[in-house]
């Protein structure tokens, strides 16, 4: 009798044992700490191939963590700075726990719009530009963090001598309204003058003026530079149908424009920049950490890529360190 006693003693407590090991497992995997469901409000300024990239990134990166816990709401505003605080401001009533700003004018928007519910950026070339910040040291300092787009634009201007080295007047293409815009600008403009090319900048206010600037360009330089410009992104098709009759070779900031109307580019990975963002994200809301200690990180390499639709139809020879951009 004892014996059966001690044994169903010993079967209880094994059982107890395997229930606590259950109940610590339920419990692992860093999504499920505390059983919270987060919501992220997303504002991407437009759509375009690399916008699109980065906002599908970051959704990839915190499913990938955070799996059911996670509701992210993506809202696009159409190119309109107004939009952007429209939809950052729905944001802050609605209560997210995060907000995701892809391009400057969403940053700046979500920016203002709270300063207590932590704001992700990406696809953000300057912070300090961007949110006014004079004395610049890594950092926001405030409840801003995130990622940037910018790839070494010393490198870019470089890109004029190796595959155009008889273009000798350049004009830089760009939206006035975006301050990403002009910060490239200026940089690529003093690196080319450098080489003793003649430099102009063209600019226009929105998309209805896009065709007649780069008509004007077109009819005065020997090859443009665009900078990774969301108005641009969002218009390239109708650049392409200037400079291609016009023989107008274009250096680009990013991939998309190069893939539409550009000869090259030396561009990031805007996917790639989306999970980076997406795993500072997840660092604040599971982990605790302090946007405004983060440092801004940018893309981890830059690749240098060809059209070779336009190259060749431009007759322009790519060195053979030069990727294909291939098409959709």
């Amino acid at each position: 009798m004892k014996k059966r006693i001690l044994a169903a003693g010993l079967a209880a407590a094994v059982f107890a044992t395997s229930l606590t090991a259950c109940g610590s497992s339920s419990k692992s995997g860093s999504e499920k700490k505390s059983g919270k469901t987060y919501k992220i409000g997303v504002c991407q300024l437009v759509q375009h191939p690399a916008l699109d990239a980065a906002t599908k990134g970051f959704k990839d990166e915190l499913k990938k963590k955070l799996g059911g816990n996670v509701k992210i709401d993506v809202q696009n505003a159409s190119g309109d700075s107004a939009t952007c605080a429209t939809i950052c401001n729905g944001f802050v009533t609605a209560g997210d726990d995060l907000i995701m700003a892809n391009a400057t004018a969403s940053l700046q928007a979500a920016s203002s719009a709270t300063s207590k519910i932590p704001v992700v950026g990406t696809s953000i070339t300057d912070y300090a530009s961007a949110l006014n910040i004079s004395d610049w040291k890594g950092t926001t300092g405030k409840n801003v963090t995130g990622t940037s787009d910018l790839a070494p634009l010393d490198k870019q201007a470089d890109m004029f001598s190796e595959l155009l080295p008889d273009a000798k007047k350049i004009g830089i293409l760009y939206c006035s309204a975006e301050s990403n815009s002009k910060y490239q600008a200026n940089v690529v403009k003093k690196a080319l003058e450098k080489k003793g090319l003649t430099v102009k900048a063209y600019t226009f206010s929105d998309t209805n003026d896009v065709s007649t600037v780069t008509k004007s360009a077109c009819q005065n330089e020997d090859a443009l530079y665009i900078p990774t410009d969301n108005t641009a992104a969002s218009c390239a098709e109708n650049i392409k149908n200037v400079v291609v009759p016009a023989k107008i070779p274009v250096i680009a900031g990013e991939e998309g424009i190069a893939k539409s109307c550009g000869i090259a580019t030396l561009s990031i990975d805007y996917y790639e920049l989306g999970k980076e963002t997406g795993d500072m994200a997840y660092d604040i809301l599971v982990n605790g950490k302090d946007p405004s200690k983060m440092e801004i990180k940018t893309a981890p390499s830059v690749t240098k890529e060809y059209n070779k639709e336009l190259s060749d139809a431009l007759g322009i020879k790519i060195p053979s360190d030069y990727k294909e951009i291939k098409a959709d």
